[in-house]
């Protein structure tokens, strides 16, 4: 057999083994993709007329021209871009949605107010929250916030601004004091620990340990001066890194004085009879977003 002709075979073999390893990728990644866990809203929620659904973000992905973040959503199964992104594209459509269906878009402080004093809710509104600050939400999702006037919640990890984390580069402190300065009285700002959102090695929100309750105090403790600090006020607004606490987190969380609101990922609709110390949300994504419409469109 010729040298030309073993290339040749050679060749031959390695790009069907890459076509085959490209097949079997992609339908891992399909596999994968289609057993995550659902955001959508139960048929419960979707059926309540009156009352706030409080929306999650974490990261606003700019999609334009970038083949990257085209390329990462086609071949990752990276729960990352899946669960926790949103491009600008679907950001810009969802906040367009909002404002053709005459959904009205209210402060976290509003809600806490309405909820507080047992205002009757009539009809549906939205709150808008972004969790740990990456630098997209200030780059991408600001300039259309701006744009409908629309007021939000920015959830601050405050020992941890401009860290990379996880994949994301979080925003750094001169970046959220400029967006404080140029939004007014549209941002609201939350604490979301000083340094402790992160996971111990079996999964387990490193501030849920038992062992770790004193130092999850002093932590909030810290948040808060953190924020007043650098923000000008201690906030009445808690966000769970991952979710939620222990009984005994919570129960700390729920008797410090000034804390209105603790913000779960416990899927649901904020009603007047609610409970604000286990405040749900609704992780907007591709998945989630769908039954979002029908809510709205009742």
């Amino acid at each position: 057999m010729s040298k030309t002709k073993r290339k040749w075979i050679l060749t031959t073999f390695i790009l069907v083994f890459l076509a085959l390893l490209a097949v079997t990728v992609r339908h891992n990644i399909k596999y994968q993709l289609g057993n995550r866990p659902s955001y959508a809203i139960s048929k419960y929620d979707e059926r309540i007329k009156n009352g706030v659904m409080v929306f999650c973000y974490h990261r606003v992905l700019d999609d334009t021209d970038n083949d990257i973040v085209k390329f990462d959503e086609e071949v990752s199964p990276n729960s990352q871009f899946h669960d926790f992104n949103v491009n600008l594209s679907s950001f810009k459509h969802q906040m367009a949605y909002l404002q053709t269906h005459h959904i009205r878009v209210i402060s976290l402080p509003t809600l806490i107010h309405m909820v507080t004093n047992r205002q009757p809710i009539h009809g549906r509104y939205v709150v808008i929250t972004f969790d740990d600050i990456d630098r997209t939400v200030i780059n991408n999702a600001f300039p259309v916030l701006l744009k409908y006037h629309y007021p939000f919640t920015d959830s601050i990890i405050t020992g941890n601004t401009g860290w990379y984390k996880a994949g994301e580069k979080l925003a750094t402190w001169p970046a959220i004091q400029r967006m404080q300065k140029k939004a007014g009285r549209l941002a609201t700002f939350a604490v979301h620990t000083n340094r402790m959102h992160y996971l111990v090695d079996n999964g387990t929100p490193v501030f849920n340990l038992p062992g770790n309750l004193v130092r999850f105090k002093h932590d909030y403790a810290t948040s808060q001066t953190v924020l007043k600090r650098k923000i000008g006020y201690r906030s009445p607004i808690f966000t769970y890194p991952y979710g939620s606490g222990t009984p005994q987190v919570q129960k700390f969380l729920a008797e410090q004085p000034g804390l209105k609101a603790i913000l779960t990922l416990n899927n649901g609709i904020v009603t007047n009879q609610s409970d604000l110390k286990v405040t749900p949300r609704v992780i907007i994504n591709n998945s989630s977003w769908p039954s979002v419409t029908k809510w709205i469109r009742q």
